[in-house]
Order: structure tokens, then sequence, then C-alpha cells
């Protein structure tokens, strides 16, 4: 799995993180409950959280529903959309990813599209299962050992990671990647779904706000930054966890030249280590709540 990591100077939180725009849990690819990751996340100091699972709100669904947010934690609905682009090839795996913070988890529109994505997820799952096995890599034992994460589950690439590791074929997620499950590896299967443009049309229509994730590569290629901002981008995610100090600098300038919410998140999944650990590098600025939510009022008047 790519951790979108950069080598040069870490950057050193200047006090505990308060806001964290971009997690998993069990109902997409992490490993927590979304109670669990809600518990803490507000355990850690976290007072505005972000669920943003792959092609799913099920996670979000059940916080919300349970009623059980620990005292002085908000949460808020988001979603991560793996945006299909074929006719740019040197994009990492050919796709760019998508977050939409602040959608509305009871849009009809929204879960009629969600479920079409986790439709082609679980097709892309089996085709890739399937593989393995031709390979001589069988995991149907271990997947079916593995806990649920119920019918609403987006299907992904880690959980055949973590498969492959119960059967020993591995050692880490990040192995399994490397070796088998990447772009060119022997068990890869190129996704299908939604391109960018209607990606960000999709979170706008549900009264989100449209942010492209971990993209490390902007300040370099205006060309594409600029293209989905022409298709009702806002926001940029510069506070990533694992991105060095050049590289947050070099984002914020982007996100400050084009106008965009410059927001931040973990991306935790839980293979690595607690919660706490990762949130201990973690730093968004306070400000981008302020920025966050004045960005949600606009696009809710302007819709």
């Amino acid at each position: 799995m790519k951790r979108h990591e950069s080598p040069g100077d870490a950057v050193i939180p200047p006090g505990p993180s308060t806001l964290d725009l971009h997690t998993h849990t069990a109902r997409s690819d992490g490993l927590l409950e979304p109670v669990e990751l809600a518990a803490q996340a507000a355990a850690a100091g976290i007072r505005l959280l972000s669920i943003t699972d792959h092609d799913t709100l099920a996670g979000v669904r059940e916080v919300l529903a349970a009623g059980v947010l620990p005292r002085g934690l908000e949460l808020m609905p988001g979603i991560e959309l793996n945006a299909v682009v074929r006719d740019r090839p040197e994009l990492l795996e050919s796709e760019i990813h998508i977050l939409g913070l602040g959608v509305d988890p009871d849009d009809d529109a929204l879960e009629e599209a969600l479920a079409l994505q986790r439709d082609g997820r679980r097709f892309r799952y089996g085709l890739m299962v399937a593989r393995l096995r031709e390979l001589g890599y069988p995991i149907e034992d271990a997947l079916e050992a593995m806990p649920a994460s119920g019918t609403d589950d987006a299907l992904g690439r880690p959980r055949v990671a973590r498969a492959m590791i119960a059967e020993g074929y591995v050692v880490s997620v990040e192995d399994a990647f490397r070796r088998y499950l990447s772009h060119g590896r022997p068990a890869y299967v190129p996704r299908a779904g939604l391109g960018p443009r209607a990606c960000i049309e999709l979170v706008r229509q549900s009264g989100g706000l449209a942010v492209l994730a971990h993209f490390s590569e902007a300040p370099a290629r205006l060309d594409i930054l600029d293209e989905l901002i022409g298709y009702g981008l806002r926001g940029l995610e510069v506070h990533y966890r694992t991105f060095d100090a050049a590289t947050v600098s070099a984002l914020g300038q982007v996100a400050q030249a084009r106008r965009l919410v410059a927001t931040g998140g973990s991306d935790y999944h839980g293979d690595l280590e607690p919660y706490a650990a990762t949130h201990a590098g973690l730093w968004v600025p306070p400000g981008v709540e302020v920025l966050l939510r004045a960005a949600l009022a606009e696009s809710a008047i302007t819709s």
C-alpha cells in the first residue's frame, strides 16, 4: 500500500492536532470499527474527525446512529473516491483520489453512485483473488476466517494483502502491494469506475467540498490541478501525515495561489500502529477548520 511518503525533514507538530480529515475504518480498508476509531481519535485530542472510507458512508452512519460520539468530538461525514484517469498513464495506477468532506450521508443520488462503485470493487476483488489462486497463492481460507465488515463493505486490496499475510505469503501489507498487488505486479487488476469530473460533481451535488488527496505532485502538475479546479475542486490535502516539511510548504503555496482550502489528515488505516502513535506525528493547523466551514457554507449557498 503506497504511503505517499516524502524523504525530507519531517513536520514537527507544535502541539496535538485537533483535526483529522482523512481516516478509514473496517467499513472499507481500515482495521478499526467506526465507533472505536472515533473513541481513539477523541482520546488522542481530535475534536473534528472525518471518516472518509472508500465508496461507503456506512461507518459514518453507524457512528451517528449509535449516538455515542465522545464528548467534545464532532464527526464530519466524508468519503474517498478513487477517480480513474485513463488518459494520464503517467499517474500512479492511472487514478487520483478525491475526498468529499461534509457530504450529506442521506443523499440518495450519492448513495446510488457509491453502490455502483462498490459493485466494481467487489468484481475487481474477485478477479484479484482468482489471479492469486492461479499464481499458486490461494487466500480463500484466510478471507473466510477474517472478520466480516458487513454487507456494505467496500472491498479493496488491503483486505487481500492481510489474507496473504495470514497465509504466510508476505510479511506486511506494503510487501503484498510491492510484490503482487500494485500496477505491473502479477496480481494487479486495473480499476474501473467514475472519472475525476464525475467524482467532483458527485461530491458537490451532495453538499460536500471536493478535495484532492495526497497529491504531492501538485506543484509540478498544475495542468492537472487546474483541470480539476475547472470541474469544481475546492480543496487540496496539504497537511498529510507522511509529507515532509518541504512538500507541505510547496503544497501550501499552491493551495494559496489557487484559492483552495488546505486540508489535512492522517489517512489512518491501522496496519502499522495504533491511532495515538499516528496522531503524535500529525499536524493540521486549527485554522483549517474555519476555512473549511466557510467553504462548505459558500458551497451550500451557491449549489
